[in-house]
């Protein structure tokens, strides 16, 4: 049988911190992504793109990544549904813009947790294999001094596979890769 399992799990450390530290955005048909293992060892630039990941800094507590497992005992079907939410105080005009071009392209989103492994950000990407894409979202003044001005957004995807996590990078994100650039 090709799913045997292959190891426990002990109860681990409590030495970890929950939160989105940062997300980044990249249209998926511009790179190309080796993995091995749930691991992704390389991303390169597709057809000459060389442009890199665009990052959104997140406020503190104000975003999300959520992975459920969808499996179907009747058909004998699994695949995997992510969801990455956020929300980005104050409204512009600027943002609105991007925020549109978003919303029409197939992405790859990449998520910076607060959760470090060897001392770096632990990084797991959505929408590798099949785009993930923005599938709801607001704009909103707030009625309240201390509601949310700005915008919350859900991007979805569905794969075959879990989201995949980035090989640890050797001081910022993505420096080990092919593709290095990062636009803050």
């Amino acid at each position: 049988m090709a799913c045997e399992l292959t190891r426990s799990r002990p109860l681990d450390c409590k030495d970890i911190m929950a939160g989105v530290r940062n997300i980044y955005f990249v249209q998926h048909g511009d790179l190309t992504v080796t993995a091995a293992a749930g691991a992704i060892s390389q991303i390169a630039g597709a057809g000459g793109y060389s442009d890199g990941y665009y990052r959104y800094n997140i406020p503190k507590g104000q975003a999300s990544m959520i992975e459920t497992i969808s499996a179907s005992i009747e058909t004998g079907t699994l695949f995997y549904d992510g969801a990455v939410n956020l929300k980005l105080h104050k409204l512009s005009l600027a943002d609105r813009n991007e925020i549109n071009l978003l919303a029409q392209n197939r992405l790859i989103v990449f998520v910076e947790l607060y959760q470090t492994t060897a001392g770096k950000n632990d990084i797991w990407a959505f929408g590798v294999e099949n785009g993930c894409e923005l599938t709801a979202g607001s704009a909103t003044s707030g009625a309240g001094f201390g509601d949310l001005n700005g915008y919350d957004l859900t991007f979805n995807s569905s794969e075959a596979n879990p989201a995949l996590r980035l090989a640890d990078y050797t001081s910022v994100p993505f420096d080990n890769f092919t593709l290095t650039t990062i636009h803050a």
